[in-house]
Parts: C-alpha cells; sequence; structure tokens
C-alpha cells in the first residue's frame, strides 16, 4: 500500500441490547455508535468528509432502506454530505471500509465516518433463517433446511471430514474458548450466560443439534447492534495529531487489506479447478493478498486475529487459511493452544460472532475497531499484551465475499 488510511477512533453498540424490546429502531442504534465514535475520535460531524454504510438486510428485517440518509438526522451538519450504502451479506462491513479507503486514497475526501448496523432480533428466529438465506443462492442451496447457514456450514465439516478428517471436540474447543473471551468483553451478547462442561458437547440436551454438525454452541450469534470507525488520510492526521498532541506514530492504521469474491454456489466453490490445496482459495487469496500489500510474511508477524466465526467450522477453516498451520491440521493449533487469548496468536479475544456476536452489517467493522483497541492498548480487559499488528478476516455467504485486513502501529 503506498498510502497510509488512518483509524482516528470508533465505537460500538452493546450486542446483549435488545432494541425492540427497548422500543429502539435501527436508527436509535446507528445514531449512538456514530456519535460514541465522533467523541472517541475527538471529531465534530463538520470534521467528517464522507460516509459509508454497511448493512445486509435492514430491508427485510426492518423494510428500511437507504440508510445513508440517517446521517443528516444524526446531526444536522451531516446534511448534504456524500454518503453510500454497501452489501456482501456478513462482509458488509468491510466492503464499506474498502470503499471509504478509496476515497480517502484517490484525493477525494480526507476523512471518512464508516458505520455498519444491523437490526435482526425483531423477528422470530425460523423468520430470521430465512431473511439470512439471501446471502445463498435462493432456491437453489440448502433447499428444505429449516435453518439454512447451519445446513451450510455443516456441508463444510462434511468436507473436512471427508478430505482430511475432523473431529468434533475441537470445534468444541473453538467455541468453548470463544464464549470464555466474551465474558471479558462489556459488549459481548453472552458476557453473562452461564456453561457447564456438557455445554460443549455432544450431549443433546445440553448441546441440541441445529442441522447436521451444527449444534447449538457452534453458532453465532443473532445479534442488534453497530459498530464505527473514523477514518482519515494521512496528511489529515499529521495535522490531527499535532492539534491534539499525540503522536502520530501511536495511532493505528490500516496497513494492508485483500478482497475477492468466489462463485455464489458452495458446491462450484468446492468443485472449482485449483493449484492450492486449501478448501477456500479464495478465502486464502483474500488473506495472503492483505499480507503482501501489509509487507509482512504471514502469521508469525501477527499479534492476534479477529476472524469470522459464524460457525466453530469457520474459525476451524481460518486457522489453516492463515497459514497457522497447512491444510488439514488446523487441529494442531487447536490442541496446542495456540488460538488460546494467552496462546502464541490469540484468535477471537473479542469473543467473536459466537461469543460476542453478529449483527451482520456491523460485523467487518467491529473486527477493524477491536483491531485498532488491540494495538493502542486500548482493549481493557481483552488486551493481549504487546500487540502492535492485527488481522481480520471478514466473509460473506459460504466464502463468496472475503475481506481481511491488517490493523497495526508499527
Amino acid at each position: 500500500m503506498n498510502k497510509k488510511i488512518y483509524i482516528l477512533g470508533g465505537s460500538q453498540s452493546d450486542f446483549s441490547t435488545n432494541w425492540t424490546r427497548s422500543e429502539k429502531s435501527l436508527f436509535d442504534i446507528f445514531c449512538e455508535v456514530v456519535l460514541n465514535g465522533l467523541e472517541d475520535a475527538k471529531l465534530d460531524p463538520k470534521d467528517i468528509d464522507v460516509g459509508h454504510v454497511g448493512n445486509f438486510v435492514a430491508e427485510l428485517f426492518t423494510g428500511q432502506g437507504m440508510l445513508g440518509g440517517y446521517f443528516g438526522h444524526v446531526h444536522e451538519d451531516f446534511s448534504g454530505m456524500p454518503s453510500s450504502r454497501h452489501e456482501g451479506a456478513c462482509a458488509s462491513g468491510s466492503l464499506a471500509i474498502l470503499a471509504a479507503m478509496s476515497d480517502l486514497e484517490s484525493g477525494r475526501y480526507e476523512t471518512a465516518c464508516v458505520v455498519g448496523v444491523e437490526l435482526m432480533k425483531n423477528v422470530p428466529g425460523t423468520v430470521a433463517a430465512k431473511n439470512l438465506g439471501a446471502a445463498a443462492w435462493v432456491g437453489r442451496e440448502a433447499v428444505g433446511a429449516k435453518y439454512l447457514w447451519p445446513a451450510m456450514f455443516s456441508d463444510l465439516c462434511d468436507v473436512y471430514n471427508n478430505r482430511y478428517g475432523l473431529n468434533y471436540k475441537h470445534l468444541n474447543e473453538i467455541s468453548k474458548i470463544n464464549f470464555s473471551n466474551a465474558k471479558s468483553n462489556p459488549n459481548a451478547q453472552s458476557r453473562n450466560w452461564s456453561f457447564t462442561d456438557k455445554s460443549f458437547s455432544t450431549d443433546d440436551e445440553f448441546n441440541p443439534v441445529i442441522e447436521g454438525w451444527m449444534r447449538k454452541q457452534d453458532c453465532g450469534q443473532v445479534t442488534d447492534g453497530g459498530a464505527v470507525i473514523l477514518l482519515a488520510t494521512e496528511s489529515y492526521t499529521h495535522d490531527y495529531a499535532l492539534k491534539n498532541n499525540i503522536n502520530i506514530e501511536s495511532i493505528p492504521y490500516i496497513k494492508g487489506w485483500g478482497h475477492t469474491t468466489a462463485p455464489l454456489l458452495m458446491s462450484t466453490k468446492l468443485s472449482e479447478k485449483s493449484d492450492s490445496n486449501y478448501v477456500f482459495p479464495w478465502t486464502r487469496k483474500a488473506i495472503t493478498d492483505a499480507y503482501k500489500r501489509a509487507g509482512i510474511n504471514g502469521p508469525n508477524d501477527l499479534d492476534a486475529i479477529e476472524t469470522h466465526d459464524c460457525f466453530s467450522i469457520t474459525e476451524y477453516m481460518a486457522i489453516e487459511h492463515f497459514g497457522i498451520t497447512q491444510p488439514g491440521e488446523a487441529w494442531k493449533a487447536i490442541e496446542e493452544g495456540i488460538i488460546k487469548k494467552n496462546g502464541t496468536l490469540p484468535i477471537n479475544p473479542s469473543g467473536g460472532l459466537i461469543g460476542l456476536g453478529h449483527p451482520v452489517g456491523a460485523t467487518g467493522i467491529r473486527m477493524v475497531l477491536d483491531g485498532a483497541k488491540q494495538t493502542t492498548n486500548n482493549a481493557g480487559d481483552m488486551q493481549i499484551n504487546g500487540a502492535k499488528t492485527i488481522a481480520t478476516y471478514n466473509v460473506g455467504g459460504s466464502g463468496t465475499t472475503n475481506v481481511s485486513f491488517i490493523i497495526s502501529t508499527k
């Protein structure tokens, strides 16, 4: 990357909040995180040149589109500011970040407000599952499944089992780690939940089957919530640092990124000819592109990872695709404790989607925000000691949209 894009601050909502029960709306989430993010970054609405919104399915859950127009209702100084919305299923927030970066790198604007938002707990679970199924090829995948995405990712378990062998205890351990990490996150949906050892087992009473391999604790949480980051060019950040008496080298920036889009159908992804041994070569490419742009060699140059664990198998897959292990050997990183909070490369110190929660359009932005917090020693009880370089991986659909970022202060 030739131009640094800095992260001046940000905010996320409490993912345990059910906004509908509180008689609040999608706009209330949007407004709260934007105003809190501005305060965190010590910026005013008039300081922001452009807005970008990540959101997947507001129309299906709330009937509301045109979310960029919310900015002008957050504060009158946003009125007239250009804004746009971006959709890539669960990677919608990451696409909004990429678009904002392009705006800043082009020289069109110097500052951007990137917000992701979703309200999903206002409908029954079966309706939510149907709405979220829009990220698959409707009518051609998981037809007849009650819960489409657990069924789709159970199929991924079958692929791993057929290729390499898959032990369910390793998926259990991923979930157990993420729920444990979430207890240290003041915004985690599950921070006050209680579990027993049977919760992470094949006990049908304590960990019931949802679809196929996927049991209750294997699944990311349906969540209301939002997240925002404030981005700026290097020249703007230089002046900002002087104004606020901050050392610019202490401000995190996006050091690298990768973005690929695979065919929509899971079956096509898995049947594509490739020289790669990886189950999802386009996922691997997004991550390795981020490594290359950041000028790093791989996972040994990282201090932690925030990855997309919409299901335990997705994190299992990511362990290999980040290069932590060879394909088919993710279980080694789990058994050796590498991915634990006190391991050599912690994954999801936030709790991830399983422990923290997954408001779809906000997740990619939340990951980058947590990366920024880690690299500035502002992650509180989630902090990984000495963290300076964090990677993210955010996926939309069944590995269709793949986005990875490297956030660093060095």
